[in-house]
């Protein structure tokens, strides 16, 4: 049995605390390797010698810091199938979803090769007699990244890239369910020229988790996981005295108008509800159509697009539309709800349950799911689900639609496919969501914009990547100077080229 250990000080080092996790193969159910969990005392040498190392790497000039960058984005596309192939063994994802995976991380690195022009800071020529006055970015120092197991490679890659590229040293400890992409992420890094101890990889659970928010070292944390984590995480951190950004949970609704075009919409909705086995944290899992006509056609679009969905192993080709869900457990919680909604009332119109893959009969599989006439006080529309199933929750008006968006707890992501450009707009305006999709299911921001939710899917002010990555991974400085007159020397003219 293969045991995953860490990558301390740019090698890969066995674990020495004794405890271990299972990593299984969600396509077959089967134990695929063991992951190391660290010591507290394993955790705290990871982050000394990250406080050894952070220095200089922060005294490395901002293009140069941007040239490693560079070659760690040409690495990360020449090894494109190899880090796919590692996110599907681990989390069960289609090749191509593993890929988009990859892609989406790829595309933050791509923003941070422009480092030098996002850490410019301001300048004021004469804000008193004499004086002059600037301000200037610094590094924070050993930032921590807990990132999620949905995201093997993007979620590290977003931490990781506007971090590294402000001159920080990253503690980043993925979870311990999809171990083997980030320590694959710090290899690549590694050769793209990260010096050693300014990238460690450490495997753990809570206690790691705790000692990280704990570490006086540390300044800063990043998480990306479940609203009470997410809650928990920023409340200690707080109390610590650390800055953080923790993203929870969501539910993501996506309003239907009269005047949409229901094919459309329809496609949208299969995509964005069942794509990656609904393990999206912006997956829409509410359909809200406005008006019982709008409801009947919707549905009756669905359920052929449907059923023809073709779930299975990634081994299986590249026409799988998606795989298992994660775990044992997480299956069984998924059913568990499925079964809720129906005691509750919920119309079950497509029922997932029961999929058995011939060959994978012990793999964690969940059919797509539909369901109608849910309403509020049920738990499948109150859960996150985090698994293959839409509820479709009827709305009179869109007056209805968009108050069942705005009361909900959580503020991810939400979308609204319309016809009409004045009820887009209003939409876009009053809705307290975070992310916005017009005609558009999945509205995760470009890389050079900044993603983020409101409510309970997001505690922290700043949000992630894009130009709030890089105002949360540094402090800011402002001078004021002034310089009395003196001798001046002469001129220097020999031009040196920048190191």
């Amino acid at each position: 049995m293969q045991e995953i250990g860490h990558w301390i000080n740019g090698k890969m080092v066995a674990g020495k605390s004794g405890r271990f996790a299972d990593v299984f193969n969600p396509a077959t159910g089967e134990l695929q390797a063991r992951v190391a969990l660290a010591s507290a005392d394993e955790l705290a040498h990871a982050i000394a010698e990250a406080e050894k190392a952070q220095p200089a790497w922060a005294a490395t000039n901002p293009q140069r810091r941007a040239r490693v960058m560079m070659k760690f984005g040409d690495l990360i596309n020449q090894h494109m199938d190899e880090l796919a192939e590692l996110v599907a063994r681990e989390h069960g994802k289609t090749i191509p979803d593993a890929k988009g995976d990859v892609q989406r991380g790829l595309e933050v690195i791509e923003v941070c090769m422009g480092t030098p022009a996002l850490l410019k800071g301001e300048y004021t020529d004469s804000a008193g007699p004499g004086i002059d006055l600037y301000s200037m970015r610094q590094p924070l120092g050993v930032v921590a990244a807990i990132t999620p197991f949905n995201f093997p490679a993007m979620i590290p890659l977003w931490k990781m890239g506007p971090a590294l590229s402000c001159g920080n040293a990253v503690i980043l400890k993925p979870s311990e369910r999809v171990p083997s992409t980030s320590l694959r992420l710090a290899e690549l890094a590694k050769e793209a020229g990260i010096p050693d101890g300014v990238l460690q990889v450490v495997n753990g659970d809570k206690e790691a988790v705790d000692g990280l928010i704990d570490n006086p070292t540390v300044q800063a944390i990043g998480f990306v996981g479940s609203t009470p984590i997410a809650q928990y995480i920023y409340g200690r951190a707080a109390t610590n005295g650390k800055r953080a950004q923790c993203f929870g949970g969501a539910k993501n609704h996506m309003l239907i108008m009269p005047d949409a075009d229901l094919d459309k919409a329809a496609d949208a909705l299969v995509g964005a509800g069942f794509g990656a086995a609904g393990e999206r944290c912006m997956a829409i899992s509410v359909a809200v159509p406005v008006g019982d006509e709008t409801a009947d056609r919707l549905i009756e679009k669905l359920v052929p697009r449907i059923e023809k969905l073709k779930v299975g192993p990634y081994t299986a080709g590249n026409d799988v539309d998606f795989g298992p869900v994660i775990t044992k457990q997480a299956q069984e919680r998924i059913l568990g709800l499925i079964g809720s909604g129906v005691d509750q009332g919920a119309k079950i119109v497509v029922d997932g349950r029961g999929l058995k893959i011939q060959g994978y009969e012990n793999g964690f599989y969940v059919g797509p799911t539909l369901f109608d006439n849910v309403t509020r006080d049920m738990d499948i529309y109150k859960q996150e689900i985090f698994g293959p199933v839409l509820s479709t929750v009827r709305a009179k008006t869109y007056e209805d639609a968009l108050q069942l968006v705005i009361d909900n707890d959580y503020g991810n992501g939400t979308a609204i496919f319309t016809a009409d450009g004045d009820t887009a707009r209003d939409f876009a305006s009053r809705v307290n969501v975070g992310m916005v999709g017009i005609n558009f299911p999945i509205p995760v921001p470009l890389s050079y914009y900044t993603f983020g939710g409101w409510k309970k899917s997001a505690f922290g002010d700043l949000n992630q990547y894009g130009p709030d990555a890089f105002r949360f991974y540094t402090k800011t400085k402002t001078v004021t100077a002034r310089w009395f007159s003196g001798i001046k020397e002469g001129a220097a003219l020999n031009f040196k080229a920048l190191d």
